[in-house]
């Protein structure tokens, strides 16, 4: 017996183009099924039965719904199927209504069904009614502070915002506050100290990784200032942030995007936002003596990638291509960084960076921290019980010579490496990937390089070892740091330069660590994961079948 909640909010008889439909509207979803055209009535055929499946919108995909224009109404002239006279009398008003569409490799669009109604009334009545189950939707954003970097990437953040961003967000009725940034920090300084953020359900930015890196350390330490906790120290708990972050890209890799909702499409990132997705994402704190140097939600890299990103600093006059003049020449440099890598195993998870798990939307080693219960099993909740699982497992340490040192606390994924460093690693089970490159020839390290652009497995390889870590230390033979490079270089120091760059002239000296695109002048670490520090504005990439993928509506 179907129980009152469960019966239709609303069912009437409307015209969709020149076919009679069913419309029913639930709690749930928005249905529509045709029962003919005017020329299959006209023909004799039964004027109930219906003529193809029911079409079918889940009411959390819904964008809006307005009553449509005076021009909508107008009888349809030219090529395409017009409506008549006596039909378009009976059906003198209409409501659109504006929904998710899924499209090819996880892009998302828009797209919009026109409804005729009877009368005005039942047309206003229908839109009062979806908007009244919008409302109804929780973690649906209101209102949303917006901050635009218009220098990173292709320097286009401003213009893809107003013109692919900004209308959709007018269309759901999203008021937002933009501030384009004009000198760089200014987002995190602001959201640190003087941002009310008591006004917003969250924060925006628009821009590449290091765009958002700024909104996370400004949120992560306004967070932390406000529950007096002292980021400086290395062992303690961080309070998680309130406010939620959208990511609207428009930088030169955008792996965050890529690692949590598939794609780097501004307008896919736009309805995530739109219809309130939560994803939790972990984040890495970086100390060196008890002080906090940076947080980190992607890569840490040292050695190989800490090379390329020091090098290219230095040669922002190429552009973008300073990274491959960069990465080859580190290549050819091929060197060698010997220390020691203390870390502890994350051994109470499920899952292993060589699996073939990929993290999903709706992963549950993410909903469970990494662990899935059982009746034999329970997952630790409490700040206590993870302390107590730290204090009881065992250090492991590993010496040598190292060609790199990455952590990916994600996939870190982008066009250029589809699966990324570490395609099984997950967006919130509280880890780390720890992937150690061991002294190698230039083939096989190109061999590893070559397997991040396609699907083979770049761990399957003598030199190379990975770990799921929950933290992890590194400490170089050699206790100096290497130097910050100078702003301006004569002639004379820039040909002793290139020379020491040389393989046959080149000495031991510490790499640096390359953080989310930032370069860290210290090589002796302390890292720390802390699960589902930030909340973002996505649902994971998701694993949909080649029949969910069609366009249009779902079919029932």
């Amino acid at each position: 017996m179907m129980m009152e909640h469960e019966r239709p909010a609303l069912s009437s008889r409307f015209v969709l183009r020149v076919a009679v439909c069913e419309v029913t509207l639930s709690r749930a979803s928005l249905t529509w099924t045709e029962l003919g055209t005017e020329k299959a009535r006209a023909s004799g055929a039964r004027r109930d039965a219906p003529r193809a499946g029911n079409n079918c919108v889940p009411v959390c995909e819904i964008i809006a719904a307005q009553e449509a224009e005076t021009a909508i109404l107008s009888i349809n002239k030219g090529s395409g199927p017009s409506i008549s006279q006596e039909l378009f009398r009976a059906y003198p008003s209409a409501f659109t209504v504006s929904y998710v569409e899924r499209a090819s490799h996880h892009r998302w669009r828009t797209s919009d069904v026109t409804f005729r109604c009877p009368s005005a009334a039942t047309c206003h009545q229908w839109v009062q009614t979806i908007r009244e189950h919008l409302v109804m939707l929780s973690g649906r954003p209101m209102r949303l502070l917006v901050y635009i970097n218009p220098y990173g990437g292709k320097q286009q953040g401003k213009r893809i915002y107003e013109q692919r961003v900004a209308p959709l967000f007018a269309r759901a009725s999203i008021s937002t506050h933009v501030i384009v940034t004009q000198f760089a920090e200014q987002a995190r300084d602001e959201l640190a100290s003087s941002a009310d953020l008591e006004k917003y359900d969250g924060v925006v930015c628009v821009g590449g990784d290091g765009m958002f890196s700024e909104v996370i350390h400004g949120l992560i330490a306004r967070t932390q200032r406000d529950a007096g906790l002292d980021q400086n120290c290395a062992e303690g708990k961080l309070a998680p942030c309130r406010l939620r972050v959208g990511i609207i890209p428009a930088g030169s890799t955008d792996c965050i995007c890529y690692a949590s909702v598939g794609t780097n499409d501004p307008v896919t990132s736009a309805l995530h936002i739109i219809l309130g997705d939560s994803q939790p994402m972990d984040v890495c704190s970086v100390h060196r003596n008890d002080k906090l140097l940076r947080y980190s939600a992607s890569l840490l890299g040292y050695g190989f990638y800490g090379d390329v990103l020091a090098d290219s600093e230095t040669k922002r006059w190429m552009g973008p291509a300073r990274y491959s003049f960069s990465g080859l020449k580190t290549f050819l440099s091929h060197h060698l960084y010997e220390g020691t890598v203390s870390f502890l195993p994350a051994t109470d998870i499920l899952g292993s960076p060589r699996d073939k798990t990929r993290c999903r939307a709706g992963c549950r080693l993410c909903r469970h921290d990494g662990q899935l219960a059982s009746e034999d099993r329970q997952v630790c909740r409490t700040d206590e019980d993870i302390a107590e699982k730290e204090h009881q497992d065992k250090w492991q340490v590993v010496h040598g010579k190292f060609r790199a040192i990455n952590a990916a606390t994600m996939s870190c994924a982008c066009p250029r490496s589809p699966e990324g460093l570490s395609p099984a690693a997950h967006l919130a089970d509280g880890t780390t990937d720890l992937i150690l490159v061991h002294r190698c020839s230039r083939l096989g390290f190109l061999c590893h390089l070559l397997c991040h652009t396609n699907r083979k497995d770049q761990f399957d390889m003598d030199f190379v070892e990975v770990h799921r870590v929950r933290s992890f230390r590194f400490t170089p033979k050699h206790g100096v740091s290497r130097p910050e490079p100078e702003k301006k270089h004569n002639s004379k120091k820039v040909l002793q330069q290139m020379c020491r760059d040389h393989p046959a002239c080149s000495v031991p000296f510490n790499s640096s660590w390359s953080c989310d695109g930032e370069i860290l002048h210290h090589a002796a670490i302390e890292v720390r994961v802390h699960c589902g520090l930030i909340q973002l504005f996505a649902r994971g990439i998701e694993d949909r079948s080649p029949a969910e993928q069609l366009s249009g509506p779902r079919a029932t």
